[in-house]
């Protein structure tokens, strides 16, 4: 038997799959049974290393049912493993990090709980949504960035005067970092978020894009609203195309429509959730992480 097995769960099972070959470990793959009233029942198939186990599971729509079942796969694997690192690619409820208005649960603080209880050692997400989040869980925690990944993958293609863009200050950071990972400028717009409605408004009046390629940076794309406002925006001030790059991309309610519908020419994602626009392959990365 090795000394690392990997277990993959439902909601990332390519993911595990080539997270496996990367580390040379056992892999494990889980089958799940939904029953009619929601419940899941989890059988994992495969040998569950002794020293040590890596479980990866995304928790994406259906949030709840995905975190239910990494945290059932997690108590499955400690009963083997001595050391078992949950490797969350998107972790769902990043949002919930802090208590914005009265009376509100900060999630990730039941969430650290859960996940020290059902038997992890150690948490490895991957550009997690705010980095607060993490501070709530007692075990350790290693958050990990696809930004050089997805800046590979747009060096390869011909723009023409590339800029990169931030929809919001709060990616000033992640758009800067993006920008020096393909050694061109960037610049974040200014927006303003109604916390009872979540209605965007974009407040810049003006910036210098005229013929220029345009990708528009973001952590997670949900419903679309920052980078559709975002993208509006830039098409007046007469850029060239826009691309929109994002480790997690939800994409709900038909956003992937909305967006391409509000000029953007193309949306690239990585495989933290599955779907038609994650071409981007983190698994080396999390690798990196791991070993």
């Amino acid at each position: 038997m090795t000394k690392l097995s990997v277990i993959c769960g439902k909601a990332s099972e390519d993911l595990g799959e080539k997270l496996a070959k990367k580390v040379n470990a056992n892999l494990v793959k889980s089958d799940v049974r939904v029953f009619p009233d929601g419940e899941s029942k989890i059988t994992l198939k495969g040998n569950i290393s002794k020293i040590k186990s890596v479980v990866v599971q995304s928790f994406y729509p259906p949030v709840d049912t995905n975190l239910i079942q990494a945290l059932s796969m997690i108590s499955k694997v400690k009963e083997t493993s001595s050391e078992v690192i949950a490797v969350i690619p998107y972790m769902g409820y990043a949002r919930q990090d802090r208590e914005f208005l009265p009376g509100e649960v900060i999630t990730m603080k039941v969430l650290a709980k859960l996940f020290k209880g059902a038997g992890a050692s150690k948490i490895i997400a991957v550009d997690i949504h705010s980095l607060i989040g993490l501070k709530h869980f007692t075990i350790k925690t290693k958050n990990i960035s696809a930004i050089p990944d997805l800046a590979i993958y747009f060096k390869k293609l011909s723009l023409k005067n590339p800029l990169i863009v931030s929809p919001d200050q709060g990616g000033k950071e992640r758009a800067k970092e993006f920008a020096k990972q393909m050694e061109i400028d960037y610049i974040a717009l200014d927006k303003k978020r109604d916390r009872k409605t979540g209605k965007v408004e974009i407040k810049t009046k003006k910036v210098d894009v005229v013929g220029r390629d345009l990708i528009l940076v973001d952590d997670m794309i949900s419903t679309g609203g920052s980078i559709i406002n975002a993208t509006k925006f830039l098409k007046k001030e007469k850029c060239g195309r826009v691309f929109v790059a994002c480790t997690h991309a939800l994409l709900m309610n038909d956003a992937g429509k909305k967006i391409k519908k509000s000029g953007v020419t193309k949306i690239v994602s990585t495989n933290t959730i599955p779907g038609k626009t994650s071409i981007v392959d983190v698994s080396n990365t999390i690798a990196k992480a791991i070993v």
